[in-house]
């Protein structure tokens, strides 16, 4: 290792020191690791836990996951991972204008879907009764990092980076940095646009079909609602304790979010397929709580009993692998082309 590359952390640590919000997370300050390590000597901690993310088996999964819409037919529907992408692209924005730290808000924001299951919401509801507790993506995005990456060992994440993806929902208690919480409303933001975007797309909705009101202060168009969006956020949380919308934004954004639960998410004329992916997930379940031999060692390692065991492999399945198992599983062979 030379000497240069030994310096260029501390570098960068000095660079968020002198440059940076005396609200931000500093790298250097870090509540640590659940395992001591070394320092990078490139990187800083939060960098680190960003590479580990990008470089998961669970991050490239997110690529072939659904979104909202199930196996849509055309290239430009969003997927888990383009709206991960999306999602710490306005992290981004939002914390470089704030002077907050960049490098957390993205590690966060890059991280907080690997939970997620096939199928999208439908599989939380499908795994929900058949465990002794609620499935929670957001938890089970924690305990992929945590137990299940890495053969096992997880990715050793900061406490920072922890917090921040278990409590991106809104369900759960307001994240402890302030990069955490810009993650938070960036989830709601970019999913709530792209899915009138792509419901738009569809056919489901035309632009007519719009709550008036909140089109009216957030805008008319896809780019300029997020525009909107991220400079109410920046305006409202420059020298707050908390990220927040104005209260106007906030009700518009939340106007829009209750008309697509209406019209797209909870739509009669989905309900026959969804249900079709709650039972295939429900199937899986079932067999494979039946045949525990079936499910790959490396995830009966980790805490949890056989039927969390069974959950976390299924979670970790993307919809067409979820389809070809079911297949080879449950349909005569020679039935299949």
């Amino acid at each position: 290792m030379g000497r240069f590359s030994q310096t260029v952390r501390l570098r960068t640590e000095e660079i968020e020191l002198q440059t940076l919000s005396q609200r931000a997370t500093l790298s250097s300050q870090t509540k640590g690791r659940e395992r001591e390590e070394d320092l990078d000597p490139i990187r800083t901690a939060f960098q680190r836990d960003r590479d580990r993310i990008v470089h998961s088996k669970a991050f490239r999964r997110l690529k072939h996951k659904t979104q909202v819409f199930i196996s849509p037919e055309g290239d430009h529907y969003r997927v888990r991972l383009t709206h991960t992408l999306e999602v710490a692209q306005i992290a981004r924005t939002a914390a470089r204008a704030l002077r907050l730290n960049e490098d957390l808000a993205e590690a966060i924001a890059l991280g907080h879907d690997l939970g997620h299951t096939p199928f999208g919401h439908l599989g939380e509801e499908a795994l929900t009764p058949l465990l002794a507790r609620p499935f929670r993506h957001n938890e089970q995005s924690l305990r992929v990092v945590d137990h299940l990456e890495n053969d096992g060992r997880g990715l050793n994440l900061t406490w920072e980076v922890r917090d921040g993806i278990v409590n991106h929902t809104w369900s759960m208690p307001l994240p402890s940095t302030l990069e955490a919480q810009i993650a938070r409303f960036s989830d709601r933001i970019a999913y709530v646009n792209h899915d009138v975007d792509d419901a738009l797309r569809a056919g489901i909705l035309s632009p007519g079909d719009l709550p008036e009101a909140a089109i009216g202060t957030l805008g008319a168009t896809h780019g300029e609602r997020l525009s909107r969006l991220v400079a109410d956020l920046v305006d409202t949380s420059h020298d707050g304790p908390e990220i927040r919308l104005s209260d106007a934004f906030l009700e518009a954004l939340d106007v829009l979010r209750t008309f697509l639960f209406e019209r797209v998410y909870l739509r009669e004329d989905g309900r026959a397929e969804q249900e079709k992916a709650v039972g295939l997930v429900r199937s899986l379940f079932a067999y494979y709580l039946g045949h525990p031999e079936a499910v790959p060692a490396e995830y009966l390692g980790a805490p949890g009993d056989a039927a969390t065991h069974v959950a976390d492999y299924i979670a970790g399945m993307t919809d067409r692998f979820a389809l070809r198992t079911y297949e080879q599983l449950f349909l005569p062979q020679g039935w299949l082309l």
